[in-house]
C-alpha cells in the first residue's frame, strides 16, 4: 500500500523538483493569502468601499505578494474574471429574464399560491424538496437564478423572515452540488480515483438527504433568528422582479403586470421551469449510459449544455409567461432589457470574486496547503476532507478544492474497495464545501441576491455551508466503519 510519504513526494515533485513540503514559499503564500482575504474584509465592512472594488485591490496585492510577476498579476486576475463571467454571467443574465417573465406574467404568484397550500409549517421543507430535486442536474449558481423569484415571492406571501426559506432552498442546492454527479467536481473526483458511478449516487443520495434535513430547514430556523430580514429588506430586485407594494399588480392583488390578460397555469409555469432540467438531465444520462461515439451522443450534449437548456427556457417563457399571456413584441422586448440593468453590479462582484480566487491557485496556496495536508498522516477519507477543506478555504472553489484533492489522495485509493472508493469520493465532496466566504463567488451570489450584508452573509450561508461540510465527513466515516 502506498505510503503518505510517498503522497507527499510525489505532490513536491509534481509542482517543484526543488520544493519539499512546508518550503519557506509555502509558508509565504498562505500568510498572504489570510493578508489579502483581510484586507478584502476590511474594506468592505469598515471602510465600506465596494465589493468590486476590494476584491480587485486584495487580488493584486495576493498576486504580487504571492510572487507573481508584475506583469502576470493582472493577467491572472483577469483570466479569473473571464473565466466566470463567460460562463456565470451569460447564466446570470438569462436567468434575470426568466424570472422577470415568470413575476410578471403572474407565474411566479401561482407557483407561490401553490406552495402555500396546507400548513405554512411544511414550507421550508417543500423549498427544500424543490431546490434538491432542481439541483441534482443543475449547478448551483443557475439553480439560484432560477429559485430566487419562486423564494422570495414565498416569503413575500408568507409574511416570514427570508432566511427561513431561503437557507432550505439553498441547503438543497449547495448538497447536490456537492455529493452528486453529474455535477463536475463529484465526477471529476470519481474519474481520478476510479470510483463506480452508480454506488457514488446511491450513497451520494443517503449523505445527502441527511445534510440537507439539518442544514435546510432546520438550521434555517437559527438562521432566521440570527438575521431577521423579510422580503422587503431582501435583495430580489437583482433578478429583475419585485416584491414590494408598489410592484404592478392585478386586480387580485397578484404581482402581475397590467398588461397581462391571463395568468399562467401551474402546470405551464412548471413545465417552462423545469425544462433546461430536463434538457441538462438528459445531457447528464447520456453522459453516464450513452457510449461517446454514439450518433446522438453530441446533439443531446449541445442540447443539455446549461447555457443552451436555460436560452431554450427563456424563448419558451417569452410564449408561455409572455404572448400567451397577453404581452405583445414591444412589450417583451421592453421586459427582457429591464430585467438585465439590475444585474450589472451583481455580475462585476462575482467576476471579482472570480478574478481573487484565480491569483490564489496561480500563486501556489493550493499546493502550499495540499502539502501540509498529506504531511499529517491521517486516513484517506480524512484526509481527503482535510485537503479539500483547506483548499476551499484558500481557493474559494469548490471544484479546484475536489479535483485537487482527489489528486492528492489517489495513490491511497488503490487498495480501496468499490464502497470505500464512493465513501472517499464523498468526502472530498463534503470537504470542497466548507466555511464558503469572501473569495467564493457563490458568497458574493448570495449575498447580492438576498440583500445580505458580508456579516449577515457569514452568520447564514457560511454557516450552512460548514454545516453540510462536516456533517457530510462525520456520515462518510460512519458508513466507512459499518461497511466492508
Amino acid at each position: 500500500m502506498t505510503t503518505l510519504n510517498q503522497v507527499a513526494t510525489s505532490v513536491a515533485t509534481a509542482t517543484n523538483p526543488a520544493d519539499a513540503p512546508w518550503a519557506a514559499h509555502d509558508t509565504r503564500v498562505l500568510i498572504v493569502a489570510v493578508i489579502g482575504i483581510a484586507i478584502v474584509v476590511t474594506l468592505i465592512v469598515w471602510l465600506k468601499i465596494h465589493a468590486f472594488l476590494a476584491l480587485t485591490i486584495g487580488a493584486l496585492f495576493v498576486g504580487l505578494a504571492s510572487g507573481i510577476a508584475f506583469d502576470k498579476v493582472t493577467l491572472s486576475y483577469e483570466t479569473g474574471v473571464g473565466g466566470v463571467l463567460g460562463y456565470v454571467g451569460v447564466l446570470i443574465g438569462l436567468g434575470a429574464m426568466l424570472g422577470k417573465l415568470l413575476a410578471d406574467s403572474g407565474g411566479a404568484d401561482r407557483v407561490v399560491d401553490t406552495l402555500l397550500r396546507g400548513r405554512p409549517a411544511t414550507l421550508p421543507w417543500k423549498m427544500a424538496l424543490i431546490a434538491a430535486i432542481i439541483g441534482i442536474p443543475m449547478f448551483f449558481e443557475i439553480g439560484l437564478v432560477l429559485l430566487i423569484p419562486v423564494v422570495m415571492l414565498a416569503v413575500h406571501r408568507s409574511k416570514g423572515p427570508a432566511m427561513r426559506l431561503g437557507i432550505p432552498a439553498l441547503a438543497g442546492l449547495s448538497v447536490l452540488h456537492g455529493f452528486i454527479p453529474p455535477h463536475p467536481g463529484p465526477l471529476a473526483a470519481i474519474g481520478i480515483l476510479h470510483a463506480n458511478v452508480g454506488i457514488t449516487l446511491a450513497f451520494g443520495l443517503l449523505i445527502a438527504i441527511p445534510c440537507v434535513v439539518v442544514a435546510g430547514p432546520l438550521f434555517g430556523i437559527l438562521a432566521a433568528r440570527w438575521v431577521p430580514i423579510g422580503a422587503a429588506g431582501a435583495g430580489l430586485a437583482v433578478t429583475g422582479t419585485s416584491v414590494d407594494e408598489t410592484a404592478p399588480r392585478n386586480p387580485s392583488g397578484k404581482a402581475q403586470d397590467p398588461a397581462a390578460t391571463r395568468t399562467p397555469s401551474f402546470g405551464i409555469t412548471l413545465l417552462t421551469l423545469l425544462s433546461p432540467l430536463v434538457l441538462m438531465l438528459i445531457k447528464a444520462a447520456a453522459d453516464i449510459w450513452m457510449p461517446a461515439k454514439a450518433p446522438l451522443h453530441p446533439f443531446l450534449d449541445f442540447i443539455g449544455d446549461p447555457v443552451v437548456a436555460l436560452l431554450f427556457a427563456v424563448i419558451l417563457a417569452m410564449i408561455t409567461f409572455g404572448i400567451a399571456v397577453g404581452f405583445n413584441a414591444v412589450t417583451l422586448g421592453t421586459k427582457i432589457g429591464a430585467s438585465l440593468l439590475p444585474i450589472v453590479g451583481v455580475l462585476f462582484i462575482v467576476g471579482a470574486g472570480g478574478g481573487f480566487k484565480q491569483v490564489l491557485v496561480d500563486g501556489g496556496t493550493g499546493v502550499a496547503i495540499a502539502k501540509i495536508a498529506v504531511a499529517t498522516g491521517v486516513t484517506a477519507i480524512a484526509l481527503g476532507w482535510i485537503v479539500a477543506a483547506l483548499i476551499r478555504l484558500a481557493t474559494g472553489s469548490a471544484t479546484v478544492a475536489t479535483v485537487t484533492a482527489a489528486g492528492i489522495v489517489a495513490p491511497l485509493s488503490t487498495s480501496l474497495s468499490p464502497i470505500h472508493l464512493a465513501l472517499l469520493v464523498l468526502a472530498v465532496g463534503a470537504g470542497s464545501l466548507i466555511f464558503s466566504h469572501v473569495n467564493d463567488a457563490g458568497f458574493w451570489l448570495v449575498k447580492e441576491y438576498f440583500g445580505l450584508t458580508v456579516g449577515q452573509t457569514l452568520k447564514t450561508w457560511s454557516v450552512m455551508e460548514t454545516i453540510i461540510s462536516v456533517l457530510g465527513l462525520g456520515l462518510t466515516l460512519l458508513l466507512s466503519s459499518f461497511l466492508p
